[in-house]
């Protein structure tokens, strides 16, 4: 085996690989929110979830992804398990539209379809067209890739050696199973080894049986991801990775048996045994899902059992947004008031974790950070939604006057949601960078936290009760906020003089005291709100 040869696998593996990477950011960058508020809202029954999942699969390029992301809004509360089942079925019949796409054989286009993509990323002016470009530009590398490693791998077909471990795949369904899941786990995407298989078929190494039993190992390794990412979460999301195991695993059990009669369908379909082997795969996911799809409800029973635990519930969706108070506005204002402290009580627990990872190197307290992020973005949307429609309704003056002032306060508890996950971040540098900080910095880190915690508690008081005196207290520690910052800058200076600290520990200790400053702002901003709608209330009662 020459260099020369051992060059083009390796550089037409790399290329194929990141021409899949590639058209999956593209793809996600392009859709990537539309994508998670679909997954979010269109999954009420089993079969509109199949289409769910298939859809997003087939657009983001990766099933991996899809069941990473049913994890975490299972996790977070925001899907059930039973929704999440008839995703996880189409996110098996989505990933295979690759293998689809990979069989129509366009190498011959691999050159103009990069020209065209990296022009339109060039050139283009919204994001949307540039990501598209990007995708362009993956979908081309792709097939350069496939080019290379399809050309690499025929002379491979020569050598005895390299033939009996492929002939052994088609012979041993066990070997050809194992090494689709051993590779499929390795690379993250079983997306990649059904190209390779499609790039071994072409070059005669494998045959129709072979590239069956490595493509049913695709539908084994693929589950690794959602696994690894259901470590550490809830009971709920642990379930939800388990059953995309059951499903693939129990799958392949079912098609055992009759493999060979399988074999010989798919060999009807196709003359091109490329495509042969994107049907067998299409095929496969199609006839697992129509076998599971009437029984999602008994296993949304049995897998409960698998795993058993009582799971603690997380409203992480609105939970006092009721739409017929719409039709009293006072009673829609006061629930979508509730919301709002709700969320601003959420985003403080992320401020304390946040700040818990930092003065303690946790960084799984961080994690919870990350899904609280997503909870408030997605409790910002319901009430300015919920909002947005009461407007549309008959108002009297006061009411007309309070939703713009809930609005702001609603998009300033949202940016405090993203200061704490600066926060979460500035602890992970720490903790990763294993940055020191002086006992004194720890102290005055604590010092600020304190006050900052008092103001976030007096600011809920004062929105809940509208309540004046809270609102002032806010408004005074703001003022004390700042003469820390001031404060805790100038003795950051003196220990850098001192060489009592380090530079990188300073960029960190400063960027945290800035966002613990703009936190305070937001915090000011919703009870100036609350005093101004006080003081007009007052003034239309003294003219009566």
């Amino acid at each position: 085996m020459n260099k020369d040869l051992i060059f083009y696998v390796i550089g037409g593996l790399g290329l194929f690989i990141y021409g899949i990477h590639l058209m999956g950011i593209g793809l996600q960058k392009a859709a990537a929110n539309r994508m998670r508020r679909i997954l979010g809202s269109l999954t009420r029954n089993a079969f509109t979830g199949v289409l769910v999942g298939t859809g997003i699969t087939a657009i983001i390029q990766s099933s991996s992804a899809t069941t990473v992301m049913l994890v975490g809004f299972v996790n977070a509360g925001l899907m059930t398990l039973k929704q999440s089942l008839g995703v996880i079925l189409g996110a098996n019949i989505g990933t295979t539209i690759t293998a689809q796409l990979i069989a129509f054989k366009l190498t011959d286009y691999a050159l103009p379809l990069i020209g065209l993509g990296m022009l339109t990323m060039l050139f283009a002016k919204k994001k949307t067209h540039k990501s598209f470009g990007e995708f362009m530009l993956g979908f081309g590398i792709l097939f350069l890739g496939l080019k290379f490693l399809t050309q690499s791998v025929k002379p491979l077909g020569s050598l005895p050696q390299v033939r009996e471990v492929f002939i052994s795949f088609s012979t041993n369904p066990f070997l050809g199973i194992l090494a689709g899941a051993i590779v499929t786990a390795l690379v993250q995407s079983s997306s990649v080894t059904t190209g390779i298989v499609l790039a071994l078929a072409v070059g005669g190494l494998i045959d129709l049986n072979g590239a069956i039993y490595v493509i049913l190992g695709c539908n084994i390794g693929t589950c690794i991801t959602a696994l690894i990412a259901s470590i550490g979460t809830s009971i709920s999301a642990r379930r939800t990775a388990l059953a995309h195991v059951i499903f693939n695993v129990v799958g392949i059990l079912i098609f055992l048996p009759f493999l060979s009669q399988f074999s010989r369908l798919i060999s009807l379909t196709s003359t091109n045994v490329m495509r042969q082997c994107a049907n067998a795969h299409t095929v496969f996911n199609v006839g697992i899902t129509l076998i599971f799809l009437p029984l999602v409800g008994l296993f949304a029973r049995i897998i409960p059992r698998l795993i058993p635990g009582r799971e603690v519930e997380i409203e992480f969706g609105p939970k006092y947004l009721e739409r017929h108070l719409l039709n009293t506005p006072s009673l829609a204002l006061r629930v979508a008031t509730e919301e709002i402290v709700r969320t601003l009580k959420m985003t403080r627990l992320m401020v304390n974790q946040s700040m818990q990872g930092f003065f303690h190197d946790d960084a799984r307290a961080l994690v919870k950070v990350e899904r609280g992020e997503e909870a408030v973005d997605n409790l910002q949307e319901a009430v300015t939604d919920y909002l947005m429609e009461l407007m549309q309704r008959e108002l009297n003056e006061e009411e007309s006057r309070k939703i713009p002032a809930l609005l702001h306060n609603i998009n300033d508890v949202e940016r405090i949601g993203d200061h704490a996950e600066n926060l979460a971040e500035l602890a992970e540098r720490k903790i990763e960078c294993k940055l020191p900080f002086s006992s004194e910095a720890i102290k005055e880190l604590h010092g600020i936290h304190h006050e900052l915690e008092k103001m976030t508690e007096a600011t809920i008081q004062a929105l809940e009760r509208n309540d004046l005196k809270k609102a002032e207290e806010v408004l005074e520690n703001e003022e004390l906020i700042n003469r820390l910052r001031d404060k805790l800058k100038e003795n950051h200076i003196s220990r850098l003089e001192e060489n009592k600290c380090l530079v990188l520990s300073g960029i960190v200790f400063l960027d945290t005291i800035s966002n613990f400053e703009k936190i305070a702002d937001h915090l000011t901003n919703i009870v100036q709100a609350v005093a101004d709608a006080l003081q007009w209330e007052r003034k239309k009662t003294e003219m009566r």
